[in-house]
């Protein structure tokens, strides 16, 4: 049984949070509820006395030195809604609530779960308060896109309760936390056999300030190569993959560069982003920012193939029943890429397969590894439709030797934090000092 303070700020989304409480308490943990005063505007004191069985407080004077007992046994911290406000105030490090008090007395991990409209959520105070933050190893979860109150819906949503009590287990697990183990396991390690991805593996949330002081570049979506003005051959990628690991990466505490192949998706707030059409820019792009990167994920869906003359005019039908192109390989991004990396670059590459069998797409996805020789690959059965455009994802990852060594199968905000926990096994160590300021949360 794992000891959690659930924090709830002030933001109409507290009403959801109860579902979080019942969750985590349904999986055997002790749960402290500390609402801020603003919160219980949103749900009393007396939901939280009756559904946590303690009373509540939210003054540093109602519970005395109360904060240091709850700090000091916490295996966890988790705040949801964190609005505008409290990030600014935890930023600041301020105690001037019983919440902010306790986290500021805490060395435990801190989960904080957004929610505010959409245009406080890109202001350039919030998201320096959510860069500070993260630069300290607090989890600060990107969030949701939707309805807000009101009329207005855009980025700015909190996670829902499901998702929030999944990603709270998945930590639990990762840290090794007593009963930490819940509805989200560890990664599946690499058993040679196949078949894995059908039965569901779980996944583990990557701890707080594992990529901390790195840069990571991601690539995302899928090229397009341009016939004409008007037409292009394009592939079903979405970009959600390549988003989902960006957000993982913050998450962890990485700086992260974008670079968007035809992404309708936004970046998530904190990472900047570099738009690119076709395989030959996204090749200019990537080369371009992994000089300065610590990792570089390849998730987009390159283009092998493009045009050898694009018509500078639309291409008429006029009467005609085909046309025939002429098609030259595109540049080899990742074998560029790993020819001209740095000392120490870790390199992810992509592999969308397709087979009668997951066997024959895994091992396609073998050879390719061992062929290019990245650090990582992950290998995915894009068969009947999977993977592309869809919320949810089943990967293999293969390490330079095509060898597994783990599996994930879930949302794509899922595989990606199986991704990032695979890259932070292989970094390597950084100096005592750092380390120790990554594990500072404020």
């Amino acid at each position: 049984m794992a000891r959690i303070v659930l924090g709830v700020g002030g933001g109409i989304a507290a009403y959801k949070v109860p579902g979080v409480l019942r969750a985590l308490q349904s999986a055997g943990h002790q749960v402290s509820v500390i609402p801020t005063q603003a919160s219980l505007e949103f749900v009393g004191a007396a939901v939280w006395n009756a559904l946590g069985g303690e009373a509540v407080a939210s003054g540093v004077f109602d519970a005395g030195p109360g904060h240091i007992e709850l700090a000091r046994g916490a295996d966890l911290v988790v705040i949801a809604p964190a609005t505008a406000n409290l990030m600014a105030r935890l930023a600041a490090g301020m105690a001037d609530d019983l919440l902010s008090a306790t986290v500021l007395a805490c060395s435990a991990p801190l989960l904080l779960f957004p929610a505010m409209h959409t245009q406080m959520w890109r202001a350039p105070a919030t998201q320096a308060n959510v860069a500070t933050l993260r630069s300290r190893g607090v989890q600060v979860h990107e969030p949701g896109v939707g309805r807000l109150a009101g009329r207005d819906s855009g980025p700015g949503r909190m996670v829902e309760p499901d998702e929030i009590s999944r990603i709270v287990l998945g930590e639990l697990d990762a840290l090794g936390a007593p009963g930490g183990r819940g509805e989200a396991g560890s990664i599946g390690e690499g058993a040679e056999g196949v078949g894995g991805l059908g039965r569901g593996v779980a996944y583990s949330q990557t701890a707080a300030g594992a990529l901390g002081g790195r840069r990571v570049v991601v690539t995302a979506g899928g090229t397009r190569e341009p016939i004409d003005p008007v037409r292009y051959l394009a592939n079903r990628s979405s970009g959600r993959q390549g988003i989902a690991i960006a957000q993982a990466a913050l998450a962890a505490g990485a700086e992260v560069l974008v670079i968007a192949a035809n992404v309708e998706l936004e970046a998530p707030a904190g990472a900047e982003r570099v738009d690119v059409e076709t395989a030959a820019e996204l090749h200019k792009a990537t080369l371009q920012a992994a000089g300065g990167a610590d990792i570089v994920v390849m998730a987009a869906a390159v283009a092998d193939f493009t045009p050898a003359s694009p018509s500078e005019a639309k291409i008429p039908r006029g009467g005609r029943e085909d046309l025939t192109l002429r098609l030259v390989a595109t540049p080899d991004i990742l074998g560029d890429l790993l020819a001209r990396r740095a000392e120490g670059q870790l390199v992810v590459g992509f592999a969308a397969e397709t087979g009668p069998t997951e066997a024959d797409s895994l091992a396609r996805g073998k050879a390719k590894a061992r062929a290019k020789g990245a650090d990582l690959t992950v290998v995915n059965d894009v068969s009947a439709g999977r993977g592309f455009g869809q919320p949810d994802n089943a990967v293999w990852i293969l390490d330079r030797d095509g060898q597994q060594v783990a599996a994930c199968a879930g949302s794509k905000r899922q595989v990606a934090d199986a991704i990032v926990q695979a890259l932070s096994a292989r970094l390597p160590a950084r100096e005592r000092g750092e380390s120790e300021q990554q594990n500072l949360h404020l």
